[in-house]
């Protein structure tokens, strides 16, 4: 009679320890932190109406966050995202008030530059091997540029006023600028846009042959071209679903303020990364998680206005996005080095 003898390169453990090697974990145990932590040291981050002022702003960082994460996941990064969701609503706000542009067409047009743009700096990075970095780097100053130098010489100034008064404008502002009373505090439609985001990446990329895709050229670009998967047009479609999340979010912060202005967005991309950091995304690629980058955001959300509702210097956020990187960073190579062991 012979006795099995287990296999050990077969590694070894339960539910807990494949719940702990997912990606966004490490977020979800900082979100509850957080939240109990402003929830036990203001009057007002856990009521109706504190909660709408921190879901507002989770809600357009977070939708730019996936986005980000998925471009992450390939191995890519976007600093023209910032610099985008201004670049859309301008575009808008000068075909409408300025041109007399019908508001949905303009919207159209807004979204077709949008992709343009995502298209061109998919192309360049990958025709000319550059460093995604690099390339959108300079997207991003042209792009700031236009948004402040072109938008100054067609009105006379730097913001776009008056969106409440375009033919139709109610229209677009139901779907993207609306609001619903929930117990005293108003349900913003951008979180409604993102929560659908992290939906729908998420299912894109555990479910389908392109998260596939976007997960094997972020982990082994030679590995994936030898295997067929189209490298060149997974990466490019990255970079034009980065571009269109920030049309997306242009869209969401025009119909709610009816105003933009020319450095709306700007400075925002480095946030964006760290969310998906903190999320659970790999700077080198080929790991992370929408579900992850949402979370990420909904931390930064609760942080920046839990320190106003602390009565705190405001200045203290940017220290506390740096430990949040830095230990994000720390931890993320802690779990990939452990899920390499086993």
């Amino acid at each position: 009679m012979t006795t099995a003898v287990a296999d050990e390169r077969l590694a070894s453990g339960g539910a807990f320890a494949r719940i702990l090697r997912r990606p966004e974990v490490g977020a979800l145990v900082a979100a509850i932190a957080v939240f109990v932590f402003f929830a036990l040291v203001t009057d007002t981050f856990a009521t109706a109406s504190g909660a709408s002022t921190w879901l507002r702003s989770a809600s357009t960082i977070g939708i730019m966050a996936v986005a980000v994460a998925l471009l992450m996941i390939g191995g890519e990064f976007d600093l023209s995202a910032g610099a985008m969701t201004g670049f859309t609503g301008l575009a808008v706000g000068v075909m409408t008030t300025e041109w007399g542009l019908n508001i949905w067409a303009a919207m159209l047009v807004s979204l077709i530059l949008a992709l343009a743009v995502g298209f061109l700096n998919g192309l360049l990075v990958m025709r000319t091997g550059l460093p995604s970095f690099i390339v959108t780097l300079g997207t991003f100053f042209v792009l700031q540029g236009i948004d402040l130098a072109a938008v100054k010489a067609i009105i006379g100034q730097v913001a776009i006023q008056g969106m409440a008064n375009v033919p139709f404008y109610s229209q677009p502002h139901g779907v993207f600028g609306s609001s619903l009373d929930v117990a005293g505090g108003l349900v913003y439609a951008s979180v409604f846009w993102w929560i659908l985001v992290t939906v729908v990446a998420t299912w894109v990329l555990l479910k389908t042959r392109v998260g596939n895709w976007i997960f094997a050229v972020g982990g082994a670009q030679t590995s994936a071209r030898q295997v067929g998967v189209p490298v060149a047009r997974t990466k490019i479609g990255l970079f034009m679903t980065s571009a269109g999340a920030g049309w997306l979010v242009g869209m969401l912060l025009l119909f709610t303020t009816s105003t933009v202005q020319s450095n709306t967005g700007v400075g925002q991309e480095f946030i964006y990364i760290i969310c998906a950091v903190v999320g659970g995304c790999l700077l080198t690629g080929g790991y992370g998680s929408a579900v992850g980058a949402a979370l990420g955001a909904l931390i930064y959300g609760m942080t920046n206005q839990g320190i106003v509702y602390a009565g705190w210097d405001n200045n203290w956020l940017k220290a506390f996005l740096g430990v949040m990187l830095l230990g994000a960073v720390l931890l993320n190579e802690a779990v990939r080095r452990r899920a390499e062991r086993s």
